[in-house]
């Protein structure tokens, strides 16, 4: 099995914490929809014939596409690759894109799940983050894809927020989960080099919530999940059953994936790609049949340290028996070694064969996945 990922490097407005490749223009888009059409054919056998299970249009701002645009992308993509009849297709949007013609017509193309950029629902932290809808819009948009037809929407929140106490965070919160949504993900700001957020707060504009605060955060956002039928199946995701998003999971097992478009990367189970970050220097090499990708074969440590990394975010956990049988007993016993103390801790507990997370570890994820990382 595998999955595709298609990049749209456009936005209409850059938001004040994003560092994703992205361009706030839309002239070169059916330049860069040409070329991602003739990467989809140069690229045809990455995936080596395996049964495609899920599509994700990203970005960027892929709502910003046209409808027969989408069609074009989708219809080339059947032509190159086996999708399977229940594939999932996932689509990211900006809540004021998302009008009831666009979703009906996104619906009838086949996507079946959509990701709605949402960050907050309180209007001068929206102006914060410099997005381009109100609360009111994120609002609507979700329940007009309801009504459209679409029965499985994941929204993005951000918590940790310039100013935001935590009871803006619950308010968020009982937002969101009053909504027909089956899937939240939920972010803790970070500040990223060369986003509008990271030079405020180097000005002393702003200031980033407090390491104390920002865990009441998550504690509350695990305890309204839970409440309201929420599985926490990944750190910052949460979703009812039977709606993870398969796509999300997929990189968290080390599934094949083909990333395609501007800076998009790929990964076949030893190596990964990835293309150039610039629109023009993609345009002209695909164009021109030169070389437009980076390439990194992962050694044996790589591949032990990306496991661990992804594997130990999710429900799941690690599992001690494909640690030896992919990574060999020496990496096994090393990751046991360094784990032993945050199990005594009861920040990790073994079910089985896996190594999971307590609540208290999720906590502090990023100082237990450090230790286990082999530098």
């Amino acid at each position: 099995m595998a999955g595709i990922y298609i990049h749209i490097p456009f936005c209409s407005q850059r938001c004040s914490y994003c560092n994703f490749f992205s361009v706030v223009s839309i002239n070169l888009l059916n330049e860069v929809i040409d070329a991602i059409i003739k990467e989809f054919s140069i690229r045809k056998d990455y995936l080596k014939n395996e049964p495609v299970q899920t599509i994700y249009f990203g970005g960027g701002t892929p709502s910003l596409l046209t409808i027969q645009q989408i069609e074009k992308l989708l219809n080339t993509i059947y032509k190159n690759f086996p999708v399977e009849k229940n594939a999932e297709i996932t689509f990211e949007a900006n809540p004021d894109d998302l009008t009831e013609k666009y979703l009906s017509d996104l619906k009838k193309l086949g996507i079946n799940r959509l990701s709605i950029g949402i960050q907050s629902f309180d209007d001068n932290k929206l102006k914060i983050l410099n997005r381009r809808h109100n609360a009111f819009q994120a609002v609507e948009a979700v329940r007009v894809a309801q009504r459209s037809g679409f029965n499985n929407i994941s929204i993005d929140l951000i918590y940790g927020l310039p100013f935001q106490s935590l009871i803006e965070w619950e308010n968020d919160l009982d937002k969101a989960f009053s909504l027909p949504i089956q899937h939240l993900s939920a972010y803790a700001l970070t500040f990223e080099e060369k986003t509008l957020l990271l030079k405020q707060k180097e000005k002393k504009l702003i200031e980033p919530a407090d390491e104390e605060l920002m865990i009441k955060m998550y504690e509350l956002l695990l305890n309204k999940s839970n409440q309201n039928g929420f599985d926490a199946y990944e750190i910052s995701n949460f979703s009812l059953p039977e709606f993870y998003s398969r796509h999300n999971s997929s990189y968290w097992t080390q599934t094949p994936y083909l990333g395609i478009g501007p800076s998009a990367h790929s990964f076949n189970g030893f190596s990964r790609q990835w293309n150039v970050a610039s629109i023009h220097k993609y345009i002209e090499r695909i164009m021109k049949n030169n070389s437009f990708f980076e390439q990194e074969i992962l050694s044996l440590q790589d591949r032990y340290n990306e496991y661990v990394l992804l594997g130990l975010r999710t429900k799941n956990g690690i599992n001690i028996d494909e640690l030896e049988q992919n990574f060999g007993i020496e990496l096994k016993n090393f990751c046991l070694e360094n784990i032993k103390t945050f199990i005594d801790n009861e920040k990790v507990y073994r079910y089985g064969s896996f190594l999971r997370l307590t609540t208290a570890g999720k906590l502090i994820s990023d100082t237990i996945i450090a230790q286990l990382m082999m530098v």
